[in-house]
């Protein structure tokens, strides 16, 4: 089984970061993992815009299922039941989240392996046989950070990412903090949980992966603004979806 995800996950990122490595110019490690993660991101574009997609469109209902709720408490069945009728209509999967998880899921963890291992004597094994193994690798990013170790400045930065990530995954929200759902206090919470972890997370590991996770959450940052701009995510549209559920009623 490791076998066979390394093959099919790990070797082809390993060789796509030598190539990059090999062939940029000033042979910078750094550079070659900012642009490898940037590609891998816009090529698992669609699934991350599904997934914003149907968040986006299920933070809009919220108001019509906290009336389903409040019509159904004593009747499960039947609230169940309502609730999906209503991601039926509007061609919503609540899951959706989850299971585009489970879809990156071994494209993330091929991604941190490859940038934890790096480019060693023990990791060019892995080397495809038209793909030429560098002589020597650079460690040092921009001539200023050693990948190879801590850096605190790296991590810092990725979780100010990781902050305004979540910040913009959020919808605009001006209930009181009683009114709001389980769901909703969850996303709260999680956009002060996400950079605490980063910091606990990354602080043990090279920079290498911190860099990487920065990248991630920048691109991760700019897609939610386009996203938001492309699902017209305001005030202004949640009014209107609003009133045509109310319509309906």
């Amino acid at each position: 089984m490791v076998a066979l995800f390394n093959e099919i996950f790990y070797r082809p990122i390993f060789n796509a970061l030598v190539l990059l490595y090999e062939y940029l110019p000033g042979a910078d490690l750094g550079v070659a993992i900012i642009i490898l993660t940037v590609l891998i991101r816009v090529v698992l574009l669609p699934i991350f815009y599904k997934g914003a997609k149907d968040q986006a469109i299920i933070q809009c209902l919220a108001p019509k299922m906290k009336e389903i709720e409040a019509q159904h408490k004593d009747d499960q069945q039947k609230k169940l039941a309502a609730m999906l009728s209503l991601y039926r209509e509007h061609k919503v999967n609540p899951l959706s989240p989850f299971l585009l998880l489970l879809i990156q899921l071994p494209v993330i963890i091929g991604l941190y392996q490859v940038f934890w291992k790096g480019i060693s004597e023990e990791s060019l094994k892995f080397l495809y046989s038209f793909v030429v193994a560098p002589e020597a690798v650079n460690h040092i990013f921009l001539g200023l950070v050693d990948l190879s170790s801590r850096n605190f400045f790296i991590v810092a930065l990725a979780a100010v990412a990781q902050y305004f990530q979540g910040r913009l995954s959020l919808p605009k929200n001006t209930a009181p903090k009683k009114d709001l759902t389980p769901m909703e206090m969850m996303g709260k919470q999680m956009v002060y949980m996400g950079p605490i972890m980063t910091v606990l997370f990354l602080s043990y590991l090279p920079s290498a992966l911190g860099l990487y996770w920065l990248t991630t959450s920048v691109f991760s940052v700019i897609q939610q603004v386009v996203i938001n701009k492309r699902l017209q995510v305001s005030d202004e549209k949640l009014i209107e979806i609003d009133k045509k559920l109310h319509h309906k009623i």
